[in-house]
């Protein structure tokens, strides 16, 4: 399996090349699905250690069904099969420029939850043009064992979020494992409560928005993922989930650009425009590098040929 991985801010990205399974043909979300329900000891073989590493996103290629699509993708972590991936799809961008698959300019890609487009203004900065976020719930409150009462909005931006605005806790790199048990208990009673998506869907992100120390900086974000790693990016989808929190309070203008920084510090630049449906058409400008080029053994009597379990 042959692979390239990069970083986005500092957040993995492993895009596979070839050797994944065969998902069939047809929409891509039915292929996600396809690969979450049948193909789990594939994702994580990959992701998790000894291959993987923390907080890696792998991006399987596939075919498009658009045709004006370069490439179709499939994003997953240790912990699931993801409908997006803003990170990722930067760091897929500066890959597939790496391998001469595609030029400066603007290309389309095309992943489960719909084609976002990118805009490769050199070898590693990326603009992506998400697919249409939105606010669902705002001021959703309940209580939190260990943690006490807490407030946020559920929003979408490609997966599943709740963010909390103000933060119950300060976004600080050395506050990071503190933050992590926090937001995994807000997603874990959130999940329980049925707290979620128009039609069940389960929170699968948590957002922590605070002040930055950096006054170049509109805010600094802590981002918990599904397989429970932090996001070292300020996190693609999560900054289109809030962009259309801060535009229905008000607080941000279509076309009025902002920077958003990680907990570790790496910055997206974000700015939005109205949606069809009501929601925002987010605008993400980061950078990404590409780390190494590999293949990938699968070797049958490696005891931990599916990774890591524990």
């Amino acid at each position: 399996m042959d692979i390239i991985d990069s970083h986005t801010g500092g957040e993995p990205t492993r895009v596979i090349l070839n050797g994944g399974p065969d998902l069939g043909s047809g929409p891509l979300a039915r292929r996600a699905q396809t690969l979450a329900e049948e193909y789990e000891d594939f994702y994580l073989s990959v992701m998790l250690e000894p291959r993987g590493q923390p907080a890696m996103v792998g991006a399987l290629l596939v075919e498009p069904v658009d045709p004006t699509c370069v490439t179709g993708v499939i994003y997953f972590d240790a912990g699931a099969v993801i409908g997006m991936c803003g990170h990722g799809t930067i760091g897929l961008a500066v890959t597939l420029f790496h391998l001469g698959r595609i030029g400066l300019g603007t290309h389309r890609i095309e992943t489960p939850v719909g084609v976002v487009e990118v805009l490769l203004s050199d070898p590693n900065t990326v603009t992506v043009t998400n697919i249409e976020s939105r606010r669902v719930h705002a001021g959703v409150s309940f209580d939190v064992p260990g943690l006490g009462h807490v407030t946020g909005d559920v929003a979408y931006g490609g997966n599943w979020f709740f963010i909390l605005d103000p933060t119950p806790l300060p976004v600080a790199p050395n506050n990071i494992r503190a933050l992590t048990d926090a937001a995994i208990a807000i997603r874990d009673t959130a999940n329980a409560q049925g707290i979620g998506g128009e039609g069940g869907e389960p929170i699968d992100h948590v957002i922590f928005q605070d002040a930055s120390p950096n006054p170049d900086m509109h805010s600094r974000n802590f981002v918990l993922c599904p397989d429970d790693a932090y996001d070292r990016s300020p996190c693609g989808t999560g900054s289109s989930a809030r962009l259309a929190c801060l535009i229905a309070d008000g607080r941000l203008k279509f076309g009025e650009e902002i920077t958003q920084e990680s907990v570790i510090g790496s910055p997206y630049r974000l700015s939005c425009t109205p949606g069809p449906n009501g929601g925002v058409i987010p605008s993400i400008t980061g950078q990404a590098f590409v780390m190494a080029e590999g293949r990938l053994i699968f070797d049958a009597t490696d005891p931990f040929r599916n990774g890591i379990r524990t």
